[in-house]
C-alpha cells in the first residue's frame, strides 16, 4: 500500500511573539481566510487553492509584482497595500502567516490580539492538501522551481492528475498551484524557514514519500550561517524519510552523497559520474537552440534517448531526476519521453520576453553563483555565435551580503559583457557584511570581461539602449522584479518607452 500524508498537524514553536501556541491549529470550520504576505510566490499559489475550494480569499503586502500581482489580480483576490491591524477588522475563521512577517509586524501584532486561529504556509499547505495524497518533495539549494514543474506537468502528461504547490508560474498550466485529483501532490521543498512561530526548514512540513534532492551548496546567509547549518537542515528532511520511500539524490554533490548514506529508505543515485552510486546517468549530453538531448542510462544500461526544450546540461540533469521519479511511479519509458518533449517551461526560468531589432530580452531568476553560472553557460550553448549580455541584480539576502563576492568573479565567464544593478536595501546589512557591485565590476574586467555597476535600472537601460546590436542575447538576471526592466528595455528598444518606472 502506498504511503499518503497524515493529517497530523506538525506544530510550529510560537515564542514571545504575542501568539497563543494554542491558537496554532486550524479550524474546525473555515469560510474566511486571510494571507498575511500574500505576495509571495507560495502565499499566492495558496491563495488560489483555497479559493478552489470555495473559501473566501483575502491577503496583504507590500510591492506585490509580477507574474504574481498579475496571478492574484486574475483570481480577483483583493490584495490590501501594506501591513496594519485594519487588514484583520473583517475577523477571518484563520490566518496564514507568510515567512516574510516579522514578529513586530503591526498586523502579526494584531493577529495575536485578536486571538484568530493562525498556521504558517507549510501547515496549510499540509492540513488542507496534502493530507490522505502521495506526497513528492523537490528539495535542494538550486532547480527546485523548474524540477518540481516538470514533475508536475509530466504527471499530468501521463493522465494522473497531480495537484501541486511549486514556486513560479507553470506555463502549462498557467499558475503555480492546483489541487488536483490524482494520488500525487508535487510541492517545492524550500529550505527557508517557515515563520517567525517556527524557525525550522518549510520542507519538514511536507512527508514525502519520494524526495528529490538537487544538490546542497551555502545559500540564505540571514539564516544559516554556514554550510554546517544548511546539511543539518537537510540532514533533518533525509531523516523524516519513510522505509517504504525513496531518495532521488544527485550524487555527483559531496555533500548529497554524506547525507543520503544514513537515509532511512532506498536512494535511487542520479548523475553524470559512471560511480559513487549513480543508479541513473545521463549520457551523450548535446545542447542547439532548440533544447537539449541526452541518453539515459539505467544501471549501466540504455534506458531512452530523451529530448527537453530547456537548454543547458543542469536542465537534463533535472530531467534526469524526474525520469528517475516516474520510472518509480511506473510510468513507462516511452510515455516519460512525450511528457519531457511536451514541457513548455516555468516564468522566469529562461523565459524570452521577446525581440526587438534582433535583440533577444530573458528573464531569468538565477541570482546563486552556481545557478548565475549554469544559466549563462546554458544560453551561451544555446544562442551560438552570439553575443551574450548579462543584467545581473543580487537582490537575495544572500547575494547582497559579501559571503559570494569572490564567488561571483568566476561565474560570469560565458558572458560577453556584465551589467550589474547596486543592490537595494544595503543600509540594512552592517558595512563589513556588504556585497560591493563596484569591486565585483572592477574584478570582472580586471580578469578581461567588461563589466560596470549602476545605481539605477533606467542607466542600465539607457547602455544597453546605446550599446545593444542586432543577434545581442540580454539575460536579466534576479529574484525579484527589477523594476520592470525586461519590458520597459524592450518597449526602448522599441522605441516606445515613455520613461519612468512602471
Amino acid at each position: 500500500m502506498a504511503p499518503t500524508v497524515s493529517a497530523a498537524l506538525p506544530l510550529g514553536s510560537p515564542a514571545s511573539s504575542g501568539l497563543d501556541p494554542a491558537l496554532n491549529q486550524p479550524p474546525a470550520r473555515v469560510h474566511k481566510v486571510h494571507l498575511m504576505g500574500i505576495g509571495g510566490t507560495g502565499m499566492a499559489a495558496l491563495a488560489g487553492m483555497l479559493l478552489e475550494r470555495g473559501v473566501a480569499v483575502s491577503g496583504s503586502d507590500q510591492k506585490v509584482y509580477p507574474p504574481m500581482s498579475d496571478y492574484l489580480a486574475g483570481l480577483g483576490i483583493e490584495v490590501q497595500e501594506g501591513y496594519g491591524p485594519q487588514n484583520l477588522a473583517g475577523s477571518p475563521d484563520l490566518v496564514i502567516v507568510g515567512n516574510v512577517i516579522r514578529a513586530d509586524n503591526p498586523e502579526a501584532l494584531e493577529l495575536g490580539r485578536r486571538r484568530l486561529p493562525y498556521l504558517s504556509f507549510p501547515q496549510a499547505l499540509r492540513h488542507y492538501f496534502l493530507a490522505g495524497r502521495r506526497s513528492l518533495v523537490v528539495a535542494g539549494t538550486h532547480g527546485k522551481t523548474t524540477t518540481s514543474s516538470l514533475l508536475a506537468t509530466m504527471l499530468d502528461h501521463a493522465g494522473l492528475d497531480p495537484g501541486f504547490m511549486i514556486g513560479g508560474i507553470v506555463q502549462a498550466f498557467g499558475r503555480s498551484s492546483r489541487t488536483g485529483g490524482g494520488p500525487f501532490f508535487v510541492s517545492e521543498g524550500d529550505e527557508y524557514d517557515t515563520a517567525f512561530f517556527d524557525k525550522g526548514p518549510k520542507f519538514l512540513h511536507y512527508a514525502p514519500e519520494v524526495c528529490i534532492l538537487t544538490g546542497v551548496e551555502f545559500d540564505h546567509a540571514d539564516i544559516y550561517a554556514d554550510l554546517a547549518a544548511v546539511k543539518t537542515a537537510f540532514a533533518r528532511l533525509v531523516a523524516l524519510m519513510p522505509p517504504q520511500g525513496r531518495l532521488v539524490a544527485f550524487v555527483d554533490d559531496p555533500v548529497v552523497r554524506e547525507l543520503v548514506a544514513v537515509a532511512p529508505c532506498p536512494v535511487l543515485g542520479y548523475g553524470e559520474g559512471a560511480g559513487e552510486g549513480a543508479d541513473w546517468r545521463l549520457d551523450k549530453l548535446t545542447v542547439s537552440p532548440g533544447g537539449t538531448g541526452f541518453t539515459v542510462l539505467r544501471q549501466g544500461e540504455l534506458f531512452g534517448e530523451f529530448f527537453s526544450p530547456m537548454p543547458g546540461r543542469h536542465n537534463a540533469l533535472n530531467a534526469l531526476a524526474v525520469i528517475a521519479v516516474l520510472d518509480h511511479l511506473g510510468v513507462p519509458p516511452a510515455e516519460i519521453a512525450a511528457g519531457l518533449a511536451a514541457f513548455t517551461g516555468v516564468r522566469r526560468r529562461q523565459e524570452v520576453r521577446g525581440e526587438v531589432g534582433g535583440v533577444t530580452v530573458i528573464d531569468d531568476f538565477a541570482h546563486h553563483p552556481t545557478a548565475v553560472r549554469e544559466t549563462l553557460a546554458a544560453l551561451k550553448a544555446a544562442y551560438p555565435g552570439r553575443r551574450l549580455v548579462a543584467v545581473f541584480e543580487p537582490r537575495t539576502n544572500s547575494s547582497r551580503r559579501r559571503v559570494f563576492q569572490e564567488a561571483y568573479v568566476s561565474v560570469f565567464a560565458a558572458a560577453d559583457r556584465v551589467l550589474i544593478r547596486e543592490p537595494e536595501g544595503l543600509e540594512a546589512i552592517p558595512v563589513d557584511e556588504r556585497f560591493s557591485v563596484q569591486r565585483l565590476a572592477a574584478d570582472l574586467t580586471a580578469a578581461g570581461l567588461p563589466a560596470r555597476a549602476f545605481a539605477e535600472v533606467q542607466e542600465i537601460i539607457d547602455q544597453l539602449a546605446v550599446d545593444s546590436r542586432p543577434g545581442d542575447v540580454v539575460a536579466i538576471l534576479s529574484n525579484g522584479g527589477f523594476d520592470n526592466i525586461h519590458q520597459r528595455l524592450l518597449a526602448r528598444l522599441g522605441g516606445t518607452e515613455r520613461g519612468g518606472r512602471d
